[in-house]
């Protein structure tokens, strides 16, 4: 497989949920990995989220074609939970992208943190600066299981919010996290307007 294609989705939650249907959320968004044109998929709380925007929960999936990303936005599964759920969501950001670097295994390990890191970069960027970021975000950090990155693409009806360079990280424990935000700090810091970094853990056992 020579590419696979990233489905980023930020939620904020209405304060005035109650847990249990917020559990009942999540439960409903994780079986969406069942359909048949999900590689993989993770739904769940954010552990730490550093933003100048306002989330709650991630949900990251991957798929090999782009067509079959639209294929699970399409199907019925997905479109019943986005209407039944909707109501609970004061804000939405999704992103998507074509990763050309494919991870040995396209389902991370059990008990791994996941990173997602978005960039809004500053707006007279060049072509050759993004190309840039993205070589420097592909530098594998100590710990890291694997790394995927691109540039954004609208797959998405649900807007990006100017975000325009993601990558998705997993590594073997939240310390390992630390190092990456320091070579991001260094090397692009200041090419960026915005960034939202958003760190997940992976059940250890499904």
């Amino acid at each position: 497989m020579s590419q696979i294609v990233e489905h980023i989705v930020l939620f904020k939650v209405k304060e005035d949920v109650d847990s249990d249907k917020i559990d009942a959320m999540v439960n409903d968004l994780k079986n969406l990995g069942t359909i048949d044109q999900a590689v993989y998929l993770f739904a769940g709380p954010i552990h730490r989220l550093i933003s100048p925007l306002s989330f709650t929960h991630v949900l990251h999936s991957r798929y090999r074609t782009k067509e079959d990303l639209n294929a699970y936005v399409e199907h019925p599964q997905h479109l019943r939970a986005v209407e039944e759920w909707m109501a609970i969501w004061e804000d939405v950001m999704a992103f998507d992208y074509i990763a050309d670097q494919v991870p040995g295994s396209l389902i991370p390990p059990q008990g791994s943190v996941g990173r997602i890191t978005l960039l809004k970069v500053k707006e007279n960027l060049s072509d050759e600066g993004k190309t840039g970021i993205m070589e420097v975000m592909k530098e594998k950090s100590p710990g890291a299981d694997q790394i995927t990155v691109g540039l954004g693409e609208t797959f998405s009806p649900v807007n990006a919010k100017g975000f325009s360079i993601a990558s998705v990280a997993y590594f073997k424990g939240m310390g390992e996290t630390e190092a990456h935000d320091e070579l991001l700090k260094e090397k692009v810091g200041d090419y960026v307007d915005d960034t939202i970094v958003v760190d997940f853990v992976v059940p250890s056992s499904s």
